[in-house]
C-alpha cells in the first residue's frame, strides 16, 4: 500500500494575478495524432537565442528524426525532420526565418540511426537535451541544454515540475499527465537521481483534480524512500506557471533581475518537458511532434491534437474540423501570452502548446484614458507600474523606464486584463522593453 503523503501548499504567495474564466472544453477529451501533412515547413529558429543552421540540401533523403540543422551557437537547439521524405528546398518563412521545406513520402519511417541514449552523469543529461533538440515546452522556448548545464560550484537544491498551465484554454500539459504518465514519473526520477538534487516540488493549480491525483502517485513512489518528491497546490490564479512566480510560490525565494533560477538553488522543468527528454533518452526519438490545444470560441470541437513540427497551421484546423467562418483572431498560444498569428503559412513549431481561434462576440472595446485606478498595479506580479511605464515611454524616455524596472515585466497580461480604459498595457509594456534593448543592443 502507498505512503500517506502530504500536499504541499505554498510557501511564498505571489502578489497580483488574475482570476481568469477556466474555459478548458478538451480537458476531458482524448488527444488524436494528425497524419503526415504532403509538405511540412520546419523553421530553423524555434527557440530563443540563435537560429540553428541547416545541414540538408535539396534533394536529401530524410527520416523521421534525421538531424537537418546543428546549433547555431551556445544557446540554440539543433532540428530534426518530423517526417520522412525528400528536402524540398531551403526557404524563408515570414515571421519564422529560414526553414527547411520537407516533401513527406507517408509513411514516416524512422531514421535507422537512432538509438536510446545512455545517461550516467550530469553532462549525459545536458547533452540528451541538447540532442534532442529540447526546449521550453510551456511556451517559452529556452534550449533546454543551457537549463541542464550546472556549473561545478551549482548549488541546486530545488527541481520544480511545473504542471500549473494557468492560461484559458490550454489543456495540452494537463494531457501529459494524464496520458503519458510512465514518462512523465520516469523522467523525474531520472532528473532527480543523476542531477543530485535533494528536493523535487511538482506544481499544479488546485482545479486540475484528476492530474492531482496522477501526480500524487510520482510523491507517493517507492522510489522516494526520503520523502523528498513533493506535490504542492497552487491557488487557480493566473499567472502561476510564469517561472519566477512558480519559484516565489515553491520556495518563497525571489530571482533577482537579469540571475536565472540556478541562481537561487532552483530548476524550473515544464512537465511536458521531462517527459520528452524522457522519452529521448529511451529511444532515441527527437523532439518532432508536439501535443497541441486546439480551443477558442471559433472551434467547434476543441481537441488536442499530436502533430508532426511544420504542420501548416490551416492545415491543422482543418484537421479538428475547421473554425468559425466569422473567426478574427488565431493565436499561437492561449489568449493572454500568445502571439497573433498573420501569416498564412505559419506552422507548428516546438514551443507551441496551443492554437486559440478566436471570434469577436461584441464591438471591440472603446480605449480610454487613465482613470489611475491603480488596477494594472496591484495585479502585476512582478510589482511594476504598468501605467506610470505607458506615461514614461511617451514624455520621459528610457531614463525612466530604467527607474521603473520595465524589464522585470513578463508581459503576462495581467495589467491589460483588469484595465477598465481598456488600455493596451502589454503591448506597451514589451515596447518599452524593446526601446531599452536598442538602447543596449541586447
Amino acid at each position: 500500500m502507498a505512503k500517506k503523503e502530504r500536499i504541499l501548499g505554498t510557501v511564498g504567495l505571489p502578489k497580483g494575478g488574475a482570476v481568469l474564466p477556466h474555459l478548458k472544453a478538451s480537458a476531458e477529451t482524448e488527444t488524436i495524432v494528425m497524419p503526415a501533412p504532403d509538405v511540412v515547413r520546419i523553421p530553423l529558429q524555434q527557440h530563443i537565442g540563435a537560429p540553428a543552421k541547416a545541414i540538408v540540401k535539396k534533394g536529401d533523403k530524410v527520416f523521421v528524426g534525421t538531424l537537418i540543422a546543428e546549433a547555431g551557437g551556445y544557446v540554440s537547439a539543433p532540428v530534426h525532420s518530423s517526417v520522412s521524405g525528400t528536402v524540398k528546398e531551403i526557404s524563408v518563412l515570414d515571421g519564422s526565418g529560414e526553414c527547411v521545406v520537407i516533401e513527406s513520402d507517408g509513411l514516416m519511417e524512422k531514421d535507422p540511426e537512432l538509438k536510446p541514449f545512455k545517461v550516467q552523469s550530469k553532462g549525459d543529461i545536458a547533452k540528451a537535451a541538447e540532442m534532442c533538440g529540447l526546449v521550453g515546452l510551456g511556451g517559452a522556448g529556452f534550449p533546454a541544454k543551457v537549463k541542464l548545464t550546472l556549473k561545478e560550484d551549482s548549488n541546486i537544491d530545488t527541481l520544480i515540475i511545473n504542471a500549473a498551465e494557468c492560461e484559458p484554454y490550454i489543456t495540452s500539459d494537463y494531457h501529459e499527465c494524464m496520458e503519458s504518465y510512465e514518462d512523465v514519473i520516469e523522467g523525474v526520477y531520472l532528473l532527480k537521481d543523476i542531477l543530485d538534487i535533494p528536493k523535487v516540488i511538482i506544481c499544479v493549480e488546485s482545479n486540475k483534480r484528476k492530474a492531482i491525483e496522477k501526480l500524487y502517485e510520482i510523491a507517493t513512489d517507492k522510489r522516494d524512500s526520503d520523502d523528498s518528491v513533493k506535490l504542492m497546490k497552487l491557488p487557480t490564479k493566473y499567472p502561476q506557471g510564469a517561472e519566477k512566480v512558480i519559484i516565489y510560490s515553491a520556495t518563497g525565494r525571489k530571482v533577482p533581475l537579469g540571475k536565472l533560477p540556478s541562481d537561487v538553488g532552483c530548476i524550473v522543468m515544464n512537465v511536458t518537458s521531462v517527459a520528452t527528454l524522457y522519452r529521448f533518452i529511451k529511444t532515441g526519438m527527437p523532439l518532432v511532434s508536439k501535443r497541441v490545444t486546439v480551443d477558442g470560441n471559433a472551434v467547434a470541437e476543441p481537441k488536442n491534437v499530436i502533430a508532426p513540427i511544420g504542420t501548416p497551421i490551416n492545415e491543422l484546423l482543418e484537421f479538428v474540423g475547421g473554425i468559425d467562418p466569422e473567426a478574427d483572431e488565431i493565436i499561437m498560444g492561449g489568449p493572454m501570452m500568445g502571439i497573433d498569428i498573420y501569416n498564412e503559412n505559419a506552422v507548428i513549431e516546438k514551443r507551441n502548446n496551443a492554437i486559440t481561434v478566436m471570434k469577436s462576440d461584441a464591438k471591440k472595446p472603446i480605449t480610454t484614458a487613465c482613470i489611475r485606478c491603480g488596477r494594472c498595479s496591484r495585479a502585476c506580479p512582478m510589482q511594476l507600474y504598468p501605467a506610470a511605464v505607458d506615461s514614461a515611454l511617451k514624455h520621459s524616455g528610457n531614463d525612466a523606464l530604467k527607474k521603473l524596472n520595465v524589464n522585470y515585466c513578463m508581459e503576462c497580461g495581467s495589467c491589460a486584463f483588469v484595465c477598465p480604459a481598456k488600455r493596451p498595457l502589454t503591448q506597451t509594456m514589451r515596447l518599452a522593453k524593446a526601446n531599452l534593448r536598442k538602447e543596449t543592443g541586447k
